[in-house]
């Protein structure tokens, strides 16, 4: 269970003070039965259920577990949750999706938010939809994070769902524009920053989501590009060191260091010595007993050529 946990204090520790951070989303039922324990401080916890009162339940208990904020997840298109009736295809419900809010909002004292498609198979991307956020916004929701694509949720995947379905980033503005009272934030397809900006002259955040995964380094910048703090950003090194203390911790309470290991594979893409910093960790993390001197291990190389202390490694 705390694999689930760290990608998204991995994330928070990397995006610094201002952005927010999603925790992957955990079923309500799992995260009443098995939830135990996390480490520093958290950000958004991501649950899906179809039950109000057992997603009440989760949502309280990630609450108590110092989560700042608790989100719906109405967005996922996989069979896994459809199985479980839940994620992309409660958008055919949403007044379901308004008692699932509304009951989770009576529990908790932290703000509750949707995260929603801009429509499901052949729902209408104007009538439904806003028929949608219309209905669970009068349940409570000041705050819907919007993948602008469709989910067709018969005979595409779940990574055909990322990719496919065109993107509609002028329906979302629209979405804020018709409802200035709402907070708008806009997902899907954004690769950096500069196209993080961009859709800031439209909506009221930007969420990223591949793209933060696989080059996290890329939120370091966002403090200063978005949000005008001073001061240098930390560095790739600093933040391994700053991981370490958790790394330890997490093994000390009996998890592989993998579960930390495989969320900053991507840390030092693109730069000299990328490949066997991620060469290092995805062989080595995986073995059992792997403790944190793989994480000094892959830092020392992946710094060797800035002024680190071991020798050039082999060309890659």
């Amino acid at each position: 269970m705390s694999e689930k946990l760290t990608a998204g204090d991995l994330k928070s520790d990397l995006a610094k003070a201002h952005a927010w951070a999603l925790a992957p989303v955990e079923t309500a039922h799992d995260l009443v039965r098995n939830l135990t324990g996390v480490y520093q401080s958290l950000r958004d916890l991501d649950i899906g259920r179809y039950d109000p009162a057992r997603l009440a339940e989760a949502a309280a208990i990630g609450e108590d577990f110092g989560y700042d904020e608790i989100n719906l997840n109405v967005g996922c298109p996989s069979d896994r949750v459809q199985e479980g009736r839940f994620g992309a295809c409660l958008m055919r419900e949403p007044a379901l999706v308004g008692d699932c809010v509304a009951a989770v909002q009576a529990r908790v004292r932290i703000p509750v938010t949707v995260k929603c498609r801009i429509g499901v198979d052949d729902q209408d991307a104007e009538t439904d939809f806003r028929n949608f956020i219309d209905t669970v916004a009068t349940a409570g929701c000041r705050v819907f994070v919007v993948h602008a694509r469709k989910a067709w949720l018969e005979g595409l995947s779940p990574k055909e769902n990322r990719e496919i379905p065109p993107l509609d980033y002028a329906r979302v503005h629209r979405l804020k524009a018709e409802r200035p009272d709402l907070t708008i934030v806009l997902n899907g397809g954004l690769g950096d920053l500069d196209s993080a900006c961009g859709q800031l002259q439209h909506v009221d955040g930007a969420m990223l989501g591949r793209a933060a995964y696989q080059t996290p380094y890329l939120l370091a910048d966002v403090d200063r590009r978005i949000f005008g703090a001073s001061g240098a950003p930390p560095t790739r090194a600093d933040i391994i060191e700053r991981l370490i203390p958790y790394a330890g911790h997490h093994l000390a309470a009996g998890c592989r260091l993998n579960n930390i290991a495989r969320h900053i594979l991507g840390l030092y893409h693109g730069r000299p010595r990328g490949r066997l910093y991620r060469r290092i960790l995805s062989e080595q993390a995986v073995r059992a007993g792997a403790g944190v001197e793989v994480l000094q291990q892959a830092l020392a190389v992946a710094e060797a050529g800035a002024g680190g202390a071991v020798a050039p490694a082999a060309a890659e």
